[in-house]
């Protein structure tokens, strides 16, 4: 890279001199144009003497009129002949100047006079020869009485000093000559040089091109492949392409989500739609996902988990892909493992942190601030987990928060997010009424909103067990065995509990989804009064409208009524329990069809789920207006609950396990 740099660098110094040299060139030939237009502009405006001449001979002439002879009067004026001797100069009156006045003025002299003069004795006109005056007519002659006086020339004073100014008048002289031939041959020998001097700028001109021509030269492919493998090109070419697609699909394309927590979101219109689907050849094909979730600080952002690519032996076996609805041709941030990733959440209070759970037990921590590869990894020890795990969930504030895990072997692991060398806390859920071994196989978990303790795990048998971090009063730390939640004839493969918010607080209930092809609606027991023998708890109600197994189920985060669930026939089943509990209100087939594993509202208002397909594809619905709850709402969910506990009946529900449902 610093040799191509160099070579650039000199390119550009050689074009900026060729430049240079060209201006220069032109500037000079411009100079040259105008000072030869002056010269000419000059030469052509200068009289010549001559010319002069015979404009007034040719005046004088035309005065006189066609028969006028040399020594003929025309126009009250007197011109002699200048051949005779004596003769005064051209256009010199013989008259005195107070005669000639006079006459001018009287009409007698309206066309000229015509006399013979005599000799004069006076000494100021001696030298005057009679001449014989030809009139073109004889006018009226008067006489006129004229003393002439001869007065002295007096000789004009000529004073210089500092403030009198000269004008040099130049004369035609041999060396202005010389000096103009001079000028001459100068000018010549400058044009020469000019000359020689374009032509040599010419050639060095010629030669740089030519030198450009092989700087650029054609790269060879070893060396065109580090150029294209170099990191710093990579991350530009990345970074660019990123601020494009966001800034065509209409969005803010600076925005950089290793920095701050801004919130927004791209509020859409109607009932039920599909927004888009993210899918990238390179990364997602022949994968399937294995769960998805929503950013918590920035509602555009979904992230899924991908297991491994049979087909591509090189590729990393686990994926991680972070998507952007306003970057829809590939994702916004790509992850690697070295296991299938089978579980994927962000960090609630870190905006740059993903946390995923493979299939070999390792817990890993991705940032996207860094590069493809975890900053952080949990080791393959028995301190940790060692089998697939399959639900994480962060529990918490935001000073004080762990990170929870579980595998299917029954193992629950506490996690400081900066420290995963060995977990906080172990525990290994057993229960004593298993036949070959007393693990409990766990495939989904879910703690009740503002409860860090005390959590619901489902296992591979079917059933579903609470369980507590730490004692408490009148119960013990680990599994408890005997409230047991028995209805599923499969693994269950989702687990969630209605999320508190509204006026009434339903936290209690929670749904389930199983392979069993149902969903059924519990009432958690109270935690406060146990059971001390075995107790088989049924559920409030059972959703059997599927014709597929269903892969996950969850409660809409804002409307307490409304749930979703997806199946392995690829459909996607809104409910709302105010409207109708026997057929969902909307049911859709997402995409071609394959199954759907997983389902995740977004956290800001719900008006988005996630939908996490076998294919590789991640889906995106909008429910519109569904979303938004009535008042009334929470009213009508407890009368809801009330006629489910009412016709319990049909439902199998234990005697003493029916309670009424108005919230705590």
């Amino acid at each position: 890279m610093s040799s191509t740099a160099e070579r650039r660098q000199q390119i550009e110094a050689k074009r900026a001199k060729l430049a240079e040299l060209r201006k220069a060139r032109a500037d000079r030939q411009i100079s040259d144009s105008n000072r030869r237009s002056a010269e000419t502009s000059a030469g052509s405006f200068t009289p010549r003497n001559n010319d002069v001449d015979d404009l007034l001979s040719s005046i004088l002439r035309e005065s006189r009129g066609p028969g006028a002879r040399n020594g003929d009067f025309d126009s009250g004026e007197l011109t002699p002949s200048s051949s005779m001797p004596g003769t005064p100069l051209m256009g010199t009156s013989l008259l005195p100047s107070s005669l000639s006045g006079r006459a001018s003025r009287n009409s007698d002299f309206a066309s000229s006079i015509g006399t013979t003069l005599a000799p004069s004795t006076n000494s100021a006109t001696d030298n005057v020869i009679d001449r014989e005056m030809v009139p073109r007519f004889l006018p009226d002659l008067i006489d006129v009485e004229q003393e002439l006086f001869e007065l002295p020339t007096k000789k004009e004073r000529v004073i210089y000093n500092k403030e009198v100014q000269t004008m040099e008048v130049e004369t035609e002289t041999p060396d202005h000559e010389a000096e103009t031939l001079q000028r001459g041959v100068s000018e010549i020998d400058l044009e020469a040089l000019q000359a020689a001097r374009d032509r040599e700028l010419e050639e060095e001109s010629v030669q740089l091109d030519k030198e450009i021509e092989e700087e650029i030269r054609e790269i060879p492919p070893e060396e065109l492949a580090s150029i294209l493998a170099a990191p710093e090109l990579l991350e530009f070419v990345d970074s660019t392409t990123k601020m494009f697609y966001r800034a065509i699909h209409d969005y803010d394309p600076t925005r950089d989500y290793r920095v701050g927590t801004e919130t927004g979101s791209d509020e859409s219109e109607g009932r039920l739609k599909r927004v888009c689907e993210f899918f990238d050849e390179q990364y997602t094909k022949n994968r399937s996902i294995t769960d998805v979730d929503w950013s918590p600080q920035y509602p555009e952002l979904s992230v899924a988990s991908y297991n491994k690519n049979a087909a591509a032996l090189n590729e990393p076996d686990g994926i991680v892909a972070v998507w952007n609805l306003h970057l829809l041709e590939r994702p916004e941030f790509v992850f690697h493992s070295q296991s299938d990733v089978l579980s994927v959440t962000f960090s609630p209070f870190h905006s740059n942190l993903v946390f995923g759970g493979t299939y070999s037990g390792q817990i890993l921590l991705w940032d996207n601030r860094s590069k493809h590869l975890p900053v952080l990894k949990t080791p393959l020890s028995a301190s940790g987990h060692t089998h697939p795990v399959y639900s994480m969930q962060m529990v918490g504030t935001q000073n004080a928060h762990n990170l929870i895990t579980s595998s299917t072997d029954g193992t629950v692991c506490s996690w400081l997010v900066d420290m995963l060398a060995q977990p906080q806390e172990t525990q290994e859920l057993i229960h004593a009424g298993h036949n070959k071994t007393g693990e409990v196989a766990i495939t989904a978990m879910d703690f009740p909103d503002n409860e860090t303790t005390a959590f619901w795990v489902g296992t591979e048998e079917g059933n579903v067990y609470q369980a507590n971090r730490y004692d408490r009063a009148g119960a013990k730390a680990g599994l408890n065995q005997y409230d047991v939640y028995k209805a599923h004839a499969g693994p269950v493969m989702g687990l969630h509990f209605h999320p508190t918010s509204g006026s009434v607080d339903f936290s209690d209930l929670f749904l389930t989804s199983s392979v069993d092809w149902t969903v059924k609606l519990w009432r958690a027991k109270s935690l406060a009064k146990p059971s001390t023998t075995l107790h088989a708890i049924s559920p409030l109600y059972s959703f059997d409208e599927s014709d597929d197994p269903v892969y996950d189920v969850k409660w809409h985060p804002t409307h307490p009524a409304v749930f979703g669930a997806v199946d392995g026939s690829g459909k996607f089943d809104l409910w709302n329990l105010n409207m109708d509990t026997e057929v969902p209100v909307v049911q859709t087939t997402v995409g071609s069809g394959r199954a759907l594993n997983k389902l995740q509202w977004d956290k800001k208002d719900g008006r988005r789920a996630a939908l996490g397909g076998s294919d590789g594809r991640l889906y995106i619905y909008d429910i519109g207006d569904m979303a938004l709850p009535r008042e009334l709402e929470w009213t009508d969910l407890q009368k809801t609950v009330s006629g489910m506990v009412g016709g319990a009946q049909t439902n199998g529900l234990v005697d003493g396990d029916v309670r009424s449902i108005a919230g705590r």
